[in-house]
């Protein structure tokens, strides 16, 4: 397993990098729509990365991360409402957030169907999902869910359009981006 609780220094300098600028380009995009104040969840938020990525677009939203790495979650912008806590049991009200990030973080989860649960459980109506992954349908996307699985992470990476077809029985209405080994996902949750 991943020692992330003491890795949080090394994401905080290095992790912006993974990030291509089309992606995130493609959030700001995504969180353009969302109304002022709004409640922004990012689940498995290691450093809150994604976080700083919409606070630096968007500085009227009301961001919590959520991660079960405390040590990571330290190392989290002070505008951030940081909890540990993991993506199968949240510690938030029904129907709480406007939006849910998931940056690097799904290929993570002990239990996906779980963890979307959940998700759809404190996701307002209407309520939008962002997930950032790599595609285990290429070479570079196998290659790390190998890597990750011989470290002993669960390495729930997916095809994206086998995730677009499971988060449809959510609920969810799905749009994908594919970049390159990369893509994002970006979800409406339909009324519940």
């Amino acid at each position: 397993m991943i020692p992330f609780n003491h890795l949080g220094w090394i994401f905080k300098t290095f992790g912006s990098r993974i990030y291509p600028k089309e992606v995130r380009q493609g959030l700001y995009e995504f969180i353009e729509v969302l109304e002022s104040h709004s409640k922004v969840l990012d689940i498995g938020a290691g450093t809150g990365m994604m976080c700083e990525f919409v606070h630096a677009y968007r500085d009227d939203l009301f961001l919590t991360a959520v991660d079960p790495a405390i040590g990571m979650l330290k190392f989290s912008p002070s505008y951030v409402t940081t909890y540990k806590a993991s993506a199968e049991d949240l510690p938030f009200n029904n129907r709480h957030f406007d939006c849910i990030l998931m940056g690097e973080s799904l290929h993570h989860f002990r239990d996906v169907d779980m963890a979307i649960k959940e998700s759809t459980r404190v996701l307002k109506d209407k309520g939008k999902l962002f997930i950032y992954d790599f595609n285990v349908a290429t070479f570079m996307g196998k290659s790390i869910c190998r890597g990750e699985k011989l470290l002993g992470e669960p390495g729930n990476f997916f095809e994206p359009e086998v995730l677009k077809r499971k988060l449809e029985t959510y609920g969810f209405v799905v749009a994908i981006k594919h970049y390159g080994w990369r893509y994002t996902i970006s979800a409406i949750l339909e009324e519940k």
